[in-house]
């Protein structure tokens, strides 16, 4: 069976390619983390259908790049407004399958989806230009040449979201996608594909191979037919995929995995800090950009973690379905089992579990209880490897100087959350942080026209705005020259 009901939508199991729907010899199961049900079983696909979807791509790129920024425009604003139409059943959906909060979905995650594609179309359209200048009389005229198909393998935490944060760029620069989505999430990227079919996009345009890492991620990535790789995930995945990309010198945007400080000054504000500080919990913990580890001044530590541990008991935990529930379950039961071995191998190794800690076993399943390590050794695990769930670690400080050393000492730098008193203070501070987005006595505040990636390990490039545009497309210049034309 290859179509399913689901939060009132038809959904197709099939893949996506070249506008027609393509089985697979064998299927994967989509499972909800919600309560376990087998929402689906999956087309898995591999290289068979990852080379039918790039020649598609391929053979859709000349007509897609000639409609020109206006022309493409026309259909993904058709296309975002399709999705805005859908955004309660979108949420829905997203919610089965990756049991993340549905209010937040309704909110936040979807109708940002819509503003994902609407907001590069815009851009391609009225602000991709650079002023023309001379050398030597000689005109110098910068163009963004689209680059042919771009492969885009996204995450499970906010699946759509995060895959069109990718598609919208490249389809507004005029590439065309082959996406690959996560396997443990791969259902509203289906939704997805048949909206953009409604919205006039043209056949090959835009294309999806469902499947897993090992086989179609592998293919996909390796396929010499592809032009840029877009990659969000983890640090090994995206140590694989760039040797395969190095065969082809096929360029690579990455934004892989984070430990990020949430650095509190000794003149904090007490309530902001301990209110930013819940939010790290948000989506079970499952947030790359999340602040991760809680770097306090030992002047207010005392302070500090009796309000936050006041506040984290207060938390509620349950169906992400239901409005009040702050904190759904983890993504998988592998997923769960990973998070649970962080905090035994710190508890094993002399740290403190200052709340949680464990499995919720009022609740079953995959929920794991919001958890707090204190006391952990320097360098250990705990406080240098991400562990993608809702699992916080605090230090304490006693300068500036050592909260900046301190914060810098993982191999990631995708983020950082500084709470201050003094704006010169949090200048300096943020000075020396190494980190692709700070925010100061704020959190998760992002526009789409910022560069966003992270340093170190947690990524390569930049993307948002202006920055998008130099990956998906090939940057020209041209140069006229004052003299030679006829009258």
């Amino acid at each position: 069976m290859h179509q399913v009901q689901l939060a009132g939508l038809t959904v197709d199991t099939r893949h996506w390619i070249g506008g027609q729907r393509v089985a697979s010899e064998t299927t994967f199961e989509s499972v909800s983390p919600v309560d376990g049900a087998v929402l689906a079983e999956v087309a898995r696909g591999g290289a068979r259908e990852v080379d039918a979807a790039v020649d598609a791509a391929r053979a859709a790129f000349p007509g897609w790049r000639d409609l020109g920024p206006q022309g493409r425009g026309e259909i993904l604003h058709r296309l975002a407004d399709l999705i805005e139409q859908h955004v309660e059943q979108l949420a829905q959906l997203e919610t089965l399958d990756n049991g993340s909060l549905l209010r937040s979905h309704r909110r936040g995650v979807m109708p940002r989806v819509a503003m994902n594609i609407r907001f590069f179309a815009d851009w391609a359209m009225q602000k991709l230009s650079h002023p023309v200048w001379q050398t030597r009389g000689h005109d110098n005229v910068v163009t963004w040449d689209p680059s042919g198909v771009a492969a885009i393998i996204t995450p499970w935490n906010a699946p759509l979201m995060l895959a069109t944060w990718r598609i919208g760029p490249a389809l507004a620069a005029g590439d065309t996608v082959v996406l690959k989505p996560a396997e443990w999430t791969p259902l509203t990227a289906s939704v997805f594909a048949d909206l953009c079919e409604q919205a006039g996009m043209p056949a090959g345009v835009f294309n999806v191979v469902q499947g897993l890492g090992a086989e179609a991620g592998a293919a996909l990535v390796a396929h010499p037919g592809i032009a840029r790789i877009a990659f969000t995930g983890s640090v090994p995945t995206a140590k694989a995929i760039m040797r395969s990309a190095a065969d082809n010198l096929t360029p690579v945007s990455f934004e892989l995995g984070g430990k990020s400080p949430f650095i509190v000054t000794d003149d904090a504000d007490l309530d902001l800090a301990v209110d930013l500080a819940i939010e790290q919990y948000d989506n079970a913990g499952q947030v790359c950009l999340s602040g991760t580890r809680l770097l306090v001044h030992e002047a207010i530590a005392d302070a500090f973690s009796a309000r936050f541990a006041e506040r984290a008991a207060q938390i509620v935990q349950g169906d992400p379905r239901e409005e009040a529930t702050q904190i759904g379950p983890q993504i998988h039961a592998v997923h769960l089992e990973r998070v649970a071995g962080f905090v035994e191998r710190a508890r094993a190794e002399g740290a403190t579990v200052a709340f949680g800690g464990d499995r919720n076993d009022e609740l079953g399943g995959l929920y794991y209880r919001p958890t707090l390590i204190t006391g952990a050794k320097p360098g250990s695990e705990i406080l240098t490897a991400e562990v993608f769930g809702p699992v916080l670690a605090m230090q304490t400080f006693a300068t500036d100087e050592e909260a900046v050393e301190v914060a810098n000492a993982t191999e990631y730098g995708l983020a950082a959350v500084v709470v201050c008193g003094d704006r010169d203070r949090a200048e300096r501070l943020t000075k020396n942080l190494v980190a692709g987005t700070i925010w100061v006595n704020c959190f998760f505040v992002r526009d789409l026209g910022a560069p966003f990636g992270g340093s170190k390990k947690s990524g390569i490039g930049r993307e948002g705005g202006v920055w998008s545009f130099d990956f998906y497309a090939d940057v020209k210049n041209t140069v006229y020259a004052p003299t030679g034309w006829k009258e």
